[in-house]
C-alpha cells in the first residue's frame, strides 16, 4: 500500500516539491498572522506588566489611558495616595507620536514619569544599557526597538533630549516602542499649544470685558498664567499594598474621587476585548480564506494527478485491487503534500518572524494545531479526487 504512494511519488516527485513550496508558503503566511494575533495580545500584556500598577485611575467615564484619551488634574495623586492601602501613586501621561532624530522619524508612545523616582509605577523596569531619568529636563530613555542608541539627540515637539538609558520589550498595545522623558516635559509635549495658538488664545482672554473690570486688579493676568500651565496628566498608577484588595481601592475612588479606577484584570479586558478585538476578527477572516485557498491547493493538485493515472488506477481495479486501498493511496498522497507544505511553511515562518515589521509570537501550541489542521484539509481535499478514482471503470485498462 505505502509503496503504490511512494512510486507514484517519485514518479511525479518535481511537482510534488514545488507544489509542496507553493503550500507550504500559504502555511507559512497562517502561522505568522496567527503569531501576529499573539504578538499583539503579549503587548498589550507587556504594556500591563511593566507598568508596574495595580490600578489606573482615568477620567470619569473614559477607557483610558491606553483604549482613550484621558486628563485628570495631577494633583489628585496625593489623595490616592493617603488612602488606606496604597503603597505608591504616580502621575503619568500616554502621547503616540513621531519622534525625530536627524532626518528620520519614528513612530513611538512618549510615556512621561517623574524624574528621579525610578522604580515608581510607569517607570521601565529594567534597562539594558546607560541609566534612568535623573533630571527633570530633556534626558529620555528609549526602547531598543526604536534604534536609537545611548548619547543620540532626539526631538519632541519642539525640545531636544538626549538619550541617557536603553530599554527592551517596552511597546505600547499597538506594537510601537516606548520613549520616557520627565514628566513635566511631557505635559509641555501634550498639553501646551504651539505659539500662534497661544497667542491667539491670550488675545481672545485679553479681549473679554469681564476680564478687564476695573474693580479687579490683576485678574486678567491671573487667568492668562491659568491658561498657560498644564496641570493635568492622563492616569495615575496606583501600586496595592499587600493583603489589600485592587476593586477594594478602586471603589471608594470611583465613588468621593469621581474618577474611573481599572483593576488589572479590567484593564486587559479593555486592552484584548476592545482595542485588538477588531484586528483578531480581522486576522480570523484572513486565516480562514487561507484554509479555503490551501484546500483548494491540494484539492486540484490530487485530483491532477489521479486523473493522470486513470489508466493504472483501472488496472488496479481491474486485478481486484479493494476500493479501500486506492483510496487510502491517494489519501497518503495528500497527507503527504500537506506534511511537506507544514515543514516549509514552519521554517519559513520562524526565518520570517524576526524581519516582521509587528511583534509576532510563534506559540508551540498553535503549531500543533496547524500541524493538524493541515492534515485535515488534506484529507478533506482528498476525498474529491477519490470519489473520482472510485468510479473509474476497469474496463477503461483494456480499452487504452
Amino acid at each position: 500500500m505505502i509503496s503504490l504512494a511512494g512510486r507514484d511519488i517519485l514518479n511525479t516527485w518535481g511537482k510534488f516539491i514545488f507544489t509542496g513550496i507553493g503550500l507550504g508558503l500559504l502555511i507559512g503566511v497562517t502561522l505568522t498572522m496567527a503569531g501576529v494575533y499573539r504578538g499583539m495580545v503579549d503587548d498589550g500584556k507587556a504594556l500591563l506588566d511593566n507598568s508596574g500598577a495595580d490600578l489606573w485611575v482615568v477620567q470619569q467615564d473614559t477607557l483610558g489611558p491606553y483604549a482613550e484619551s484621558s486628563s485628570i488634574n495631577d494633583d489628585l495623586y496625593r489623595s490616592i495616595l493617603s488612602m488606606p492601602g496604597v503603597a505608591e501613586a504616580a502621575n503619568v501621561t500616554y502621547l503616540t507620536m513621531q519622534v525625530r532624530q536627524g532626518r528620520r522619524d519614528v513612530r513611538a508612545m512618549v510615556v512621561g514619569v517623574v524624574a528621579g523616582s525610578s522604580g515608581k509605577p510607569g517607570w521601565p523596569p529594567y534597562l539594558v544599557a546607560g541609566r534612568q531619568i535623573t533630571r527633570s529636563h530633556y534626558e529620555a530613555v528609549a526602547d531598543i526597538a526604536t534604534g536609537f542608541e545611548l548619547g543620540d539627540r532626539i526631538q519632541v515637539r519642539r525640545n531636544q533630549y538626549t538619550v541617557v538609558g536603553l530599554t527592551r520589550r517596552m511597546v505600547s498595545s499597538s506594537g510601537d516602542p516606548m520613549v520616557f522623558i520627565p514628566l513635566k516635559d511631557a505635559q509641555e509635549v501634550q498639553f501646551l499649544k504651539d505659539n500662534d495658538a497661544v497667542l491667539q488664545q491670550r488675545r481672545r482672554t485679553a479681549e473679554n470685558p469681564m476680564l478687564n473690570r476695573p474693580g479687579v486688579p490683576g485678574l486678567l493676568d491671573a487667568v492668562i498664567a491659568t491658561q498657560s500651565s498644564n496641570p493635568y496628566v492622563n492616569a495615575v498608577l496606583v501600586r496595592i499594598r499587600p493583603g489589600f484588595s485592587a476593586e477594594g481601592i478602586a471603589r471608594p475612588i470611583r465613588r468621593w474621587q469621581r474618577l474611573t479606577a481599572y483593576t488589572r484584570s479590567q484593564m486587559e479586558e479593555i486592552l484584548i476585548g476592545k482595542l485588538i478585538a477588531t484586528s483578531s476578527r480581522q486576522i480570523g477572516m484572513f486565516l480562514v480564506i487561507l484554509a479555503i485557498v490551501s484546500a483548494a491547493i491540494v484539492a486540484f493538485i490530487i485530483y491532477t494527478l489521479t486523473m493522470d493515472k486513470i489508466r493504472e488506477i483501472a488496472v488496479l481495479k481491474l486485478i481486484g485491487t479493494r476500493n479501500r486501498t486506492i483510496a487510502a493511496m491517494i489519501m497518503q498522497q495528500a497527507v503527504v503534500l500537506g506534511v511537506i507544505g507544514f515543514v516549509v511553511g514552519k521554517v519559513t515562518a520562524t526565518f520570517a518572524a524576526p524581519y516582521f515589521p509587528k511583534y509576532v509570537l510563534l506559540m508551540p501550541l498553535d503549531s500543533v494545531t496547524g500541524f493538524f489542521a493541515v492534515l485535515m484539509i488534506c484529507v478533506l481535499a482528498s476525498l474529491v479526487a477519490i470519489r473520482m478514482a472510485l468510479k473509474v471503470d476497469p474496463a477503461e485498462a483494456i480499452g487504452g
